[in-house]
């Protein structure tokens, strides 16, 4: 009876009311045991406690082969127009970072370890810095969030603790620690949080230089005890506790004004203020020349700056550039207007008058690639709001004439 009907040494089935019967040297186990068996080693031990075979069957499922630098510059470039040097800066100090911890599991590289190399995006508004981490997240399939700085203080008033950050992280990796190290945060708006002088004030400085020294032990790497559900800290919450020394962090901010400090510090070096020299100074692209100590002088401490090794500047956008921008990435501005009212079965076209004529706006109101999209809003309102009601219309092409128009009564009614 038992050689034909089989027992489960675990739940007690029998080999008829399971679908599957494993058979050991002195008992059986069931798939459903097998199963469950299966779901409580990964939740106990992870992805560093399973054997090669399920390490790799689970990197097939999910986790990517880490691209190389010029795969990662290759996919920048399908959605990010220009910035060449910004993604070549990006490329390398992300395959740098996750070739780390590819590497920290090797026997033989455990005399020399690896620093994590943060990143400080410098760049106007509407250069590209959020889009530039976005899709690095999207390529390496990875948890990603952004933050914003500004709502930042220091522990204990009001607002968010810097612990905000990694619990929104964890959001993104569905409470799972272990996906969340190994994950990417964008931390916006950090020029906000530069301290406010350089005079001790009777105050103290809450969402300056306190955020700042509050960012430092996870930038680096620590335990940090974030609260499941976000929000504030109390005593008798569980917490969660989260590695920081795998996350790699971007950080990024306008820093307006930045460009005097520099232009100051180039012009140390003449002898008097030759005008000549001066107009050299101003034609170069200034942000280029930016070095820690301008960081400095702006408002971070010196602290902060040396957890943040990698230092990028973005390019301020031309009208060629913004032109690109309107038509060339896969998830073009025009192609999803064009999409939009495909939908309604109108083709949509724009004149290259048009374009020249919105990428122009742009650039003389120094609004940036976002601001094309509210040019476009402008410009293209009144037909999308005609445009499902319109009966035998097919076809829509958007002149330079009609974009004038449309945009020069806007902007009379915003100033009326």
């Amino acid at each position: 009876m038992k050689a034909k009907d089989p027992i489960c040494s675990f739940c007690g089935r029998r080999k008829s009311e399971s679908l599957m019967m494993i058979s050991g040297l002195d008992g059986h186990i069931c798939d459903q045991c097998a199963d469950q068996a299966q779901k409580i080693v990964e939740k106990e031990l992870g992805m560093d406690g399973l054997s090669p075979a399920a390490t790799s069957k689970a990197e097939s499922n999910g986790n990517k082969k880490l691209p190389k630098p010029t795969e990662i510059k290759s996919f920048l470039d399908q959605y990010v127009i220009g910035q060449d040097q910004a993604k070549k800066t990006l490329s390398v100090a992300v395959y740098n970072h996750y070739k780390r911890l590819n590497s920290k599991k090797s026997a033989a590289d455990t005399e020399v370890e690896i620093e994590k190399s943060n990143i400080l995006m410098i760049g106007e508004t509407g250069t590209g810095k959020t889009l530039l981490a976005k899709t690095l997240a999207k390529i390496l399939d990875v948890p990603f969030c952004i933050a914003d700085a500004t709502v930042l203080t220091e522990a204990g008033y009001v607002g968010e603790d810097v612990e905000s950050i990694i619990s929104r992280l964890l959001q993104v990796a569905n409470y799972k620690p272990e996906q969340a190290e190994r994950g990417i945060i964008y931390l916006d708006e950090m020029d906000k949080i530069a301290r406010k002088g350089d005079n001790a004030s009777i105050t103290r400085d809450v969402s300056g230089e306190g955020v700042q020294q509050g960012l430092l032990k996870i930038l680096e790497g620590t335990i940090a005890n974030v609260a499941p559900e976000g929000g504030r800290k109390h005593p008798d919450q569980k917490y969660i506790k989260v590695d920081t020394s795998n996350i790699l962090f971007i950080c990024g901010g306008a820093f307006d004004g930045i460009e005097k400090i520099i232009s100051r510090r180039v012009q140390k070096q003449a002898l008097g203020f030759k005008s000549s020299h001066s107009k050299e100074v101003q034609d170069k692209k200034l942000l280029s020349l930016v070095a820690p100590t301008d960081l400095r002088s702006f408002g971070l401490i010196p602290e902060l700056i040396g957890r943040l090794p990698i230092l990028t500047a973005l390019e301020p956008l031309d009208k060629e550039t913004l032109k690109s921008i309107l038509t060339a990435p896969k998830n073009a501005l025009l192609k999803q207007y064009q999409h939009l009212f495909a939908l309604d079965k109108i083709t949509l076209e724009f004149s290259e008058e048009a374009i020249d004529y919105i990428a122009e706006i742009a650039f003389e109101n120094k609004l940036g690639a976002r601001g094309l999209r509210g040019i476009c809003e402008s410009i293209l309102q009144d037909y999308m709001y005609e445009a499902p009601s319109t009966k035998n219309k097919t076809q829509l092409t958007i002149t330079r004439e009609i974009a004038e128009e449309k945009w020069n009564r806007a902007d009379s009614q915003k100033y009326a």
